[in-house]
């Protein structure tokens, strides 16, 4: 007769989990290879929600663009959970996008673009957690009916487009957000005096 310890089924469970949970991430050349629609002014998007929101580390913003990337709705959020899952965050993204603006399910091609930006600590470079990210926004759009846009972080370094290599150094983490909405102010006047400065302050006037 042999006598021995069989694993718990608590044990088995748990080693089935975590094995499960590092397969819900995305590598960054499995990002690129996605063909993630590149954006065609990510500075802009990003002082944009950057201002809307004003995140810290470990904050999410999630943003829907239309067709001429302005953003349509957005949401941000702070990750409260320990552990790093991309089914997690799908789940988390998929309740935010469904608070925020109706589903294209119906659409037989999606004609809009869901982007993440993520505030956190540490560098630019891919993290385990950025790949939870990527794999969570990629089958939250799916699920929403969207088409899966840009993953961005936004460290003290500043910001960074994954898989894309381009980034800047404003906004980041601790940057003072920028006037809302700057790119559509009005130009100012130039302040020249005189006859031409009156002709000018009519003109706007009316």
């Amino acid at each position: 007769m042999t006598f021995g310890f069989a694993p718990s089924s608590a044990a088995s469970l748990s080693t089935s989990t975590s094995a499960t949970s590092a397969t819900r991430l995305l590598e960054p050349a499995e990002w690129a290879a996605a063909g993630i629609p590149l954006l065609r002014n990510p500075r802009e998007v990003v002082s944009g929600l950057h201002s809307r929101h004003r995140p810290r580390p470990a904050t999410a913003i999630v943003a829907v663009l239309d067709q001429d990337e302005r953003v349509r709705a957005s949401a941000s959020f702070t990750r409260r959970q320990a552990s790093t899952d991309g089914w997690m965050f799908r789940n988390a993204l998929l309740a935010q996008l469904r608070r925020v603006i109706p589903h294209d399910l119906r659409l037989r091609t999606p004609v809009r673009t869901a982007v993440l930006l993520y505030c956190r600590d540490g560098d630019a470079r891919w993290t385990e957690e950025d790949g939870a990210w990527m794999w969570g926004l990629r089958d939250a759009c799916t699920l929403h009916g969207l088409r899966c846009g840009a993953y961005i972080t936004l460290t003290r370094d500043g910001w960074q487009v994954l898989g894309e290599g381009r980034g800047g150094r404003r906004p980041h983490a601790d940057s003072t957000p920028e006037p809302f909405a700057l790119s559509e102010a009005p130009p100012l006047l130039p302040r020249t005096g005189g006859a031409a400065s009156e002709v000018l302050r009519r003109a706007a006037a009316r």
